[in-house]
C-alpha cells in the first residue's frame, strides 16, 4: 500500500483494520480525549461503559473512508460529546475481549489516538447511557482494568506528541 507523506501508516487503511486476521482478532480505535488546564496539566476525559459501568475511553470500529484517528474522534463525539482535533499519532495498543450477546468473546486490539478537545457538548448520541469525568493521567490509569491501557494513560504527555498545536 502506498504511504501518504506525513500520515501514520496505521491510518492508511481503516478498512483493513476492520478485517480479522488469521487469529480472528479484530481492531478497534479509541480516543484519548485530552485538554490542558490553565496550570499546564493534562486532563483525560474518561467515560463509563454502557454494560458494566467500568471507566473506559471512547472506542469503536474503524469507519470506512476515514482514518483511524478520524474514526476515534467520531467515537469521542458519539460516546462522550467531545469535539476536537484528532492527531494521526497512535499512542499505543491494548488488548481486551469484546463480549457479545449469545456469541463467544471477540479478541480485540485497540489502537489509541489522541484527540485535543475543543468543546464538550451536553447533548450527544449516547448521553443517557454514559457518565464522563476529567482525570489526571495517573488517576485515569488507576480507573481502567486493561493493563496495556493503564500504561498508555499513565505515560500520556501531550508535549511528546510533536504536534504544531503546542508550538504556536
Amino acid at each position: 500500500m502506498p504511504r501518504t507523506s506525513g500520515v501514520d501508516p496505521l491510518n492508511q487503511s481503516a478498512l483493513s483494520a476492520v478485517s480479522k486476521t488469521q487469529t480472528d482478532t479484530a481492531t478497534q480505535v479509541a480516543a484519548l480525549c485530552f485538554r490542558i488546564t490553565r496550570t499546564g496539566k493534562p486532563r483525560i476525559l474518561m467515560i463509563t461503559s454502557r454494560g458494566t459501568g467500568r471507566w473506559i475511553l471512547p472506542k469503536g470500529w474503524p469507519i470506512p473512508g476515514r482514518s483511524l484517528a478520524q474514526s476515534a474522534a467520531i467515537e469521542a463525539w458519539e460516546e462522550a460529546g467531545a469535539r476536537g482535533v484528532p492527531l494521526d499519532q497512535c499512542l499505543g495498543e491494548y488488548a481486551y475481549e469484546k463480549w457479545r450477546r449469545e456469541l463467544t468473546p471477540l479478541p480485540c486490539v485497540v489502537r489509541v489516538y489522541p484527540v485535543l478537545v475543543t468543546g464538550l457538548q451536553d447533548n450527544f448520541p449516547e448521553q443517557a447511557e454514559r457518565q464522563r469525568a476529567w482525570k489526571s493521567p495517573r488517576k485515569a490509569a488507576a480507573l481502567v482494568q486493561e493493563k496495556g491501557l493503564q500504561g498508555i494513560l499513565a505515560g500520556f504527555d501531550p508535549l511528546t506528541l510533536g504536534s504544531d498545536l503546542f508550538n504556536s
